[in-house]
Formats: C-alpha cells, structure tokens, sequence
C-alpha cells in the first residue's frame, strides 16, 4: 500500500466535499467565513483522526453483527469531547458552529471511512487516510467559505479586502452556499476535463 497515495486521494482525486459529494450540510451551513470553514474542518479531521485510530486497533474484536453500533459510540465518545473542547477553548467558534459540532457524529465522511477503511487496514494507514481525508475535507470548507466571505462579505479571516458596498449579501446566506459550491465544482470539472 503506497502510503502518499493514501494521504493525496483524501486531498485531490476523492476529496470528501468536492468528488464525493460529503459533509454537504456543514459545507453549506457553516461557511459563511473563513474562520467557521477552518473550525469545522479542525473538528472534523480531530474526530476523523481519533475514531480511525480506535476503529482500527479494535477492528479484530468488534464483532460483525455491532460493527456500526460500535462505530458511532467510538464516533459520538470523540465528538463529545471536541464538543467541550471547543466550548471551553473556543467559545466565539463554537457559539458560531452550534447544532453543526453535534453532527458531526453522522457526518458520513467519519462514519464512511471508519467503516470502509479504517476497519479493514491496519493503525498506519488508517491515520494517513484520516489525515489526508481530514485535510482534504478542511481545504474544500476553507475554499467554499473564502468565496462566499470575501462576495459576500468584502473580507476575509474579518480583514477588509472590498468596500463595504461593494458586496453581494446573497453569498453569505444560505442560497449562496449553493452558489458557490456549484460554481467550484464547476470549475473543478472543466479542470479536470482539461487534465484528462
């Protein structure tokens, strides 16, 4: 198994948002900036990272027949704990976030691949197809957020790039989510039409 294979698929060729078309509820509820996209994608690719982890040191002796069961309390247990964290650490971000940290626990990308990779490979290729899935996810919030932030808003990360007449509001409600990302994946397609 070729390891930076494993860590790029997650970034490029089976990016969660972008390719596989996961995580869509968080894509376009809570990139309404940079810092939400950034802060879901730290949680996510934290949660990602831990339950790969446990999932695939317990894969041998979780039996079949409660494999997803056991799945979403692994999930639910890391989640609870990025849940507290956030609110202790990071109370503007996680006021910011709100029902979307919970939800991470059914987040398919998480549950996805704990049951299509991590329960079938062993701990170090689990952790690089978490940390390339993890980032790859990140990298398509933060992408889908600095459009809808920098059209909607005149900023980005809140540092003034446009004048304050000058932007679209639409971009940061919730139609310009969909905007955006079709428009991105647009873009990708016809890229990856031309590489092709």
């Amino acid at each position: 198994m070729n390891l930076k294979n494993e860590f790029t698929k997650g970034i490029v060729r089976e990016n969660p948002l972008f390719r596989l078309l996961l995580g869509m509820c968080p894509a376009l509820a809570v990139t309404t900036s940079v810092n939400n996209g950034l802060g879901m994608g730290v949680a996510v690719t934290g949660v990602l990272l831990a339950s790969n982890i446990v999932v695939s040191s317990m894969r041998k002796i979780i039996p079949p027949g409660v494999r997803i069961p056991a799945f979403i309390v692994i999930i639910a247990t890391f989640v609870t704990i990025t849940d507290m964290l956030m609110h202790a650490f990071t109370p503007a971000l996680y006021t910011s976030l709100g029902i979307f940290i919970p939800l991470i626990v059914v987040n398919c990308i998480i549950l996805g691949r704990a049951e299509s990779f991590a329960s079938r490979n062993t701990l170090l290729p689990s952790v690089i197809d978490a940390l390339g899935m993890g980032i790859g996810f990140t990298l398509a919030l933060v992408v889908v957020s600095a459009v809808r932030e920098v059209l909607g808003a005149g900023t980005f990360f809140g540092l003034q790039l446009l004048p304050e007449n000058i932007p679209a509001l639409i971009m940061i409600l919730p139609p310009g989510g969909f905007i955006a990302l079709g428009c991105l994946l647009g873009l990708m397609n016809k890229f990856q039409k031309k590489t092709a």
